[in-house]
């Protein structure tokens, strides 16, 4: 075993485990989409005193980005949303989605597509609202994602996205197996995949959960791809090279005692929790 792997595992004596919806599905706990549901509200959190849930759901046609176990679509469906679409690259997460939307009576107002987020097999003006929550730090191409979505927007539509950081104490996104934070900063790739592999090694969804995170390069050789590393600096970039002029824009910080150090330029990387943005596209 690596020397890296052995202090990673020592790591995780240390740091409290953190909740994770693939643990709780193999303790035998809440699945993933419900999971994703009873954590719905949390995400409307992030907009509180942008938007009004009503504003965001009620009557609308809703595209969800990167849905997952679509259970953040169905509760966005329990706001009042005429029709929620949910779309995901994973398709064995659609039995979840749909099983749990009939359990909570909303399946006549939710739809599951296996879809890449960078060209959806939707005509122009289709939706009232795009969430992408917890999506732009995945997908490969988040240009391509922003324009797709504003080309799905009706006119006066809006997107409501909000990621958390690359260099947050989880941003690697390996807090399933790994609990120590700001893990990507004192081991390279590399370290981090074996010590991942290793943790989970024996688990009934090992399986699913390599496929998730890691593809192979030219070489052979394993590659995260789960996440694009997305950067506060690299989003407003981004909104930069499309001409994008968010109506709002804020950063929340991990915790309200640490709101000075959120606003470092050094440092906000490091301290902020959550980037909040609401774009709107353009009255015709």
């Amino acid at each position: 075993m690596r020397i890296s792997t052995r202090l990673i595992r020592l790591s995780n004596r240390i740091f409290p485990k953190i909740e994770h919806p693939f643990n709780l599905r193999n303790d035998g706990g809440m699945s993933y989409a419900r999971w994703q549901y009873e954590k719905g509200a949390d995400t409307i959190a992030c907009y509180r005193g942008l938007a009004t849930p009503e504003e965001m759901f009620r009557d609308r046609d809703v595209l969800d980005m990167g849905c997952g176990a679509g259970g953040k679509s169905l509760y966005y469906a329990a706001l009042g949303a005429r029709m929620v679409t949910g779309v995901e690259l994973m398709e064995h997460y659609r039995a979840e989605a749909e099983a749990l939307a009939a359990e909570l009576g909303l399946a006549a107002r939710f739809r599951f597509v296996c879809a890449s987020a960078l060209a959806l097999p939707f005509p122009d003006g289709s939706f009232d609202t795009v969430v992408m929550n917890d999506f732009f730090e995945h997908v490969s191409e988040p240009e391509r994602a922003l324009q797709e979505a504003l080309r799905l927007l009706r006119p006066g539509g809006r997107i409501y996205l909000n990621f958390p950081p690359y260099y947050h104490p989880t941003g690697y996104h390996m807090s399933d197996a790994i609990h120590m934070p700001w893990v990507h900063l004192f081991f390279t790739e590399r370290q981090l995949i074996a010590a991942y592999k290793d943790l989970i090694r024996g688990l009934p969804d090992e399986q699913e959960r390599l496929a998730l995170r890691f593809s192979k390069d030219a070489a052979g050789e394993d590659r995260y791809t789960y996440i694009n590393r997305m950067t506060l600096r690299r989003a407003k970039g981004i909104f930069r090279a499309l001409d994008i002029q968010p109506e709002h824009y804020r950063e929340i910080p991990l915790r309200p005692v640490l709101a000075p150090l959120a606003k470092l330029p050094g440092l906000r990387e490091l301290f902020v929790k959550m980037a909040v943005c609401v774009i709107r596209k353009p009255e015709k």
